[in-house]
């Protein structure tokens, strides 16, 4: 059985920032504290953030001032400060959108993404932008895995470059990861992925998750998704993904820029809860879910918040 809390951050944490502390086990639920026999892993997450190096400028668009990557810098070092195990991933679509991108192609965001110490990354179809050779050219810069488990590049410039899962050991929990793309058909001009080879997401992720839960004992599987939250018609999408695979406990989802205020959650094909989880686009929230894990009885308990990057976070980064 599971548990899940949430938690609005917002206004807390910028009291909390200026004080100079982040919110602690003390400020959770009384539910979400670790016993002496559970293990509690803190992930953090992004999706979407389109080279979005430097906050929005302040021009009086809707997302003015937000964002940035030396604040969500200085808040993940604050988080990593406080809590023992932290697991920080991305679902795709680093690059694109920005002057940075067309002056560094790439190699800027994967630079950045390292030292702030991404341990796992999925591609987006803007990862293709500069077709796959420019892809090639700059992923030496990265520090982190990409996990691409329905895309096969056999033959291809990337062949043997990706991974179709990654196993991190979090303390005394096992964590399963894999990733899927998006069919990138009609949004990316074809000779951009010559000779990539789209497989659907449904089947992978069941012969992944199921590898992973079952085979590998992993306590906990996450899939990195660059798919889209839900669409009107047929497409594969995150809703679609967890209500069609088993052995899936999250999804961390991109694509859509969807900014969703908790997480979402459905049954697997198993009746078993499976949690969505998207934060938008641009790098403007930061988001977090905490797992307090039972290796005794197998339950996991949750909690979900999420962070906007905005001003208040400067007082971090200049101290």
């Amino acid at each position: 059985m599971e548990e899940f809390a949430l938690i609005n951050r917002r206004g807390f944490l910028k009291q909390s920032l200026v004080l100079g502390g982040m919110a602690t086990l003390a400020n959770l639920p009384n539910f979400a504290k670790a016993a002496n026999n559970d293990t509690r892993l803190t992930i953090l997450h992004t999706n979407d953030v389109h080279s979005r190096i430097e906050p929005f400028p302040m021009d009086g668009s809707r997302y003015q001032g937000l964002a940035g990557v030396a604040r969500r810098s200085s808040l993940i070092k604050k988080i990593r400060q406080e809590e023992s195990q932290v697991l920080l991933v991305d679902s795709g679509d680093m690059f694109q959108g920005t002057p940075y991108f067309n002056m560094f192609e790439g190699r800027l965001e994967l630079e950045l993404m390292s030292k702030l110490g991404y341990e796992a990354g999925t591609f987006g179809n803007h990862e293709f932008d500069n077709g796959i050779p420019g892809l090639v050219k700059h992923l030496d810069k990265a520090s982190f895995p990409f996990l691409t488990a329905n895309y096969d590049f056999k033959g291809t410039a990337l062949e043997g470059k990706t991974q179709e899962y990654l196993i991190l050991e979090k303390g005394n929990l096992r964590i399963g990861l894999t990733g899927v793309g998006v069919d990138i058909n009609g949004l990316v001009d074809p000779n951009n992925y010559q000779g990539m080879r789209y497989l659907d997401p449904i089947p992978v992720v069941n012969r992944v998750a199921r590898m992973l839960k079952v085979e590998k004992k992993c306590d906990l599987v996450i899939v990195l998704s660059h798919l889209g939250y839900t669409y009107d018609d047929d497409k594969v999408s995150d809703l679609r993904l967890a209500a069609n695979t088993a052995c899936v406990d999250l999804i961390l989802g991109g694509h859509t820029h969807t900014f969703l205020e908790e997480p979402t959650r459905v049954k697997n094909l198993l009746g078993e809860e499976v949690w969505i989880n998207q934060m938008g686009f641009a790098g403007i929230r930061l988001g977090r879910l905490d797992v307090v894990f039972n290796k005794t009885t197998r339950k996991k308990r949750f909690i979900a918040q999420h962070y906007e990057i905005d001003y208040e976070l400067d007082k971090g980064v200049n101290a």
